[in-house]
């Protein structure tokens, strides 16, 4: 009894800070509710087209707008006071799920239309996530900063166990409109939490001034480091061929497995439950290397082979688990060596360029891969990802 709770003493250390308990909790749920909304815009593209092109084309619009705007938008992040940012955006973000509430609710809603609220809902992303990824660092004392950043992580995967599932209910059960409002209700809670923070408690740095160039200057510094450098081009490439789940999966799960409208979201429940266990174990690392990006690179690489050999549903779900402890391994510790050896002053800048070489790079790898799982099939758009992603894991490990 006594091990079990100095084992939950270390791998929950920092929810110790008030703060950063309001933050996760808040989060806990809006995330939750972004992970319905993606399951189900995915399953409506899908129900309106079944064309696996068109599901490139959605996540091109979900994600175009990181590619775009992630830089200015990492600058902003620099520049301002990140809760009032962070809840700016997020009523944003509300705003936009409740009108695509109204779109759904529609007998037969225009594709282009779920097209252009998922690109206002990119635009959202863009914004959020080097302003709430850098918020957590501030929210703790240093020596927790690799704690937090995995429990934010396990956050995140966490959500994607309930959301897909939570969608796939409401899809079914309730219909497509019923579920997006759902989600832009889940937004009060992060709203709240927010609000509730003790900006006196957080360890703001010194923000950017305004000046010329500074986009620039932050593209330079990431690429004069090494530890951020190869991090970072590992995740352009990884990226852009192998974190395109939502348009690979779904046609893998109907097609190659023969599976229903509730086989997806199972899966994809299924993935985060092992990326849920990755992300509570690398909770307890104080440290991240460019080897540990690489050696978790590589293993990210086999399972995706290993999925795409599944000869049915029962071995697919159960190689999903050991994709999403091997995925979950390898994005918490590039963003943990990001987060931990960017100077402060240019934390934002740099998130925002990991967020654009993973997010931004979702707009040429989603087509591209919906094109090869179109005519080939969805095992060889697994495949493609499988050898991107051993190949990027042995030049990390080379360098």
């Amino acid at each position: 009894m006594t091990r079990l709770r100095m084992f939950t003493d270390d791998t929950f250390r920092s929810l110790r800070t008030r703060n950063f308990r309001l933050f996760f909790t808040g989060q806990g749920i809006s995330q939750i509710g972004n992970w319905l909304t993606l399951i189900a815009q995915t399953l409506l593209v899908l129900e309106l087209t079944d064309s696996g092109l068109a599901l490139g084309l959605l996540a091109a619009a979900q994600f175009g707008p990181v590619l775009l705007f992630g830089a200015f938008a990492g600058l902003i992040a620099d520049r301002s006071d990140k809760r009032r940012l962070l809840m700016t955006v997020q009523a944003f973000a509300m705003a936009q799920s409740f009108v695509l509430a109204a779109l759904a609710f529609q007998d037969s809603p225009p594709v282009w239309a779920i097209y252009a609220i998922a690109w206002f809902g990119g635009i959202a992303t863009a914004f959020d996530n080097p302003a709430r990824r850098s918020y957590v660092v501030e929210m703790v004392p240093e020596s927790q900063v690799t704690n937090a950043v995995s429990l934010n992580s396990a956050l995140m995967t966490g959500s994607r166990i309930v959301g897909p599932a939570l969608g796939g209910v409401l899809v079914l059960t309730v219909g497509f409109g019923w579920a997006f409002v759902v989600d832009g209700l889940s937004y009060i809670a992060v709203l709240i939490g927010l609000k509730m923070i003790d900006s006196t408690q957080v360890r703001r740095p010194v923000p950017t001034p305004r000046g010329r160039g500074q986009v620039r200057a932050g593209l330079r510094y990431a690429w004069s480091v090494t530890e951020l450098r190869v991090p970072l081009l590992m995740m352009t490439v990884i990226g852009t061929l192998a974190f395109n789940f939502q348009t690979v999966l779904p046609l893998f799960a109907t097609r190659d497995l023969d599976g229903g409208s509730g086989t997806f979201p199972f899966l994809m429940s299924v993935v985060s439950v092992g990326s849920l266990a990755g992300a509570l174990w690398s909770a307890r690392r104080t440290d991240a290397s460019v080897r540990m990006v690489s050696l978790a690179a590589v293993a990210f690489g086999a399972s995706m082979a290993a999925l795409a050999a599944a000869p049915n549903q029962q071995a697919a779900f159960a190689i999903g688990v050991v994709l999403g402890v091997s995925s979950i391994s390898f994005m918490t510790a590039s963003t943990a060596i990001v987060q931990l050896r960017a100077e402060p002053s240019m934390r934002g800048r740099v998130l925002a360029l990991q967020a654009m070489v993973f997010l931004g790079s979702t707009p040429i790898g989603g087509p591209i891969l919906g094109w090869v799982c179109q005519q080939f099939g969805a095992r060889w758009g697994l495949l493609v990802g499988a050898v991107a992603t051993v190949g990027a894991g042995l030049y990390g490990m080379a360098v």
